[in-house]
């Protein structure tokens, strides 16, 4: 093991001043140097730090405290750490293109049905449907691309019969109410 220099630069200086002091620092360190010597007297010491901190209430209020791991072996995900920090920051845009793609894919119904009109739509999935074909075509590694390609005119047949179900009917207008009069107590 290395000696640090800084060290062994304040114990020449304290030998050069006082040599009896600086037997007595040298012993002081090899001594602390032996208690950290085994693997079990710093686990032992590390244990003591955590049950000190607990008897003091370190741990007590933490996030999360009392509530289990959410997706905590349940997931078999490679990936399940970055999807679950771009879910935690609402990020959007970022990451590999197999994921941004799924997500995408996922709000792909409500993206088209805000659109207004039926060319909109067909741009936005043929849009969509290249940038799938792209990313399976890269090499650049990160995870498999699993996300499909849409029907697009299957996906404009349903935007119409979605837009079709969602317009108000017309029924027969009821009748006038009889308009009051304002201010009839000026008319007296």
């Amino acid at each position: 093991m290395t000696e640090d220099p800084r060290e062994a630069a304040a114990r020449y200086r304290l030998h050069r001043e006082d040599p009896d002091a600086a037997a007595q620092a040298a012993a002081e360190a090899e001594a602390s140097a032996a208690r950290f010597r085994s693997e079990a007297d710093r686990a032992a010491i590390v244990e003591t730090a955590i049950q000190q901190a607990i008897r003091r209430g370190d741990f007590d209020d933490l996030p999360g405290a009392g509530k289990p791991i959410p997706g905590l072996g349940s997931t078999t995900d490679p990936d399940w750490w970055i999807r679950r920090k771009i879910e935690r920051e609402r990020l959007t845009g970022l990451g590999p293109p197999a994921l941004t793609l799924r997500t995408e894919y996922a709000g792909l119904m409500e993206r088209v049905d805000g659109m207004s009109s039926a060319t909109d739509v067909r741009e936005h999935l043929e849009d969509f449907n290249r940038r799938v074909i792209d990313a399976r075509r890269q090499l650049l590694g990160g995870p498999p691309v699993v996300t499909p390609t849409v029907d697009i005119e299957e996906w404009v047949a349903a935007w119409h019969a979605r837009r079709i179900e969602e317009t108000p009917r017309r029924s027969v207008p009821a009748e006038p109410r009889p308009r009051r009069r304002r201010f009839g107590w000026l008319r007296r």
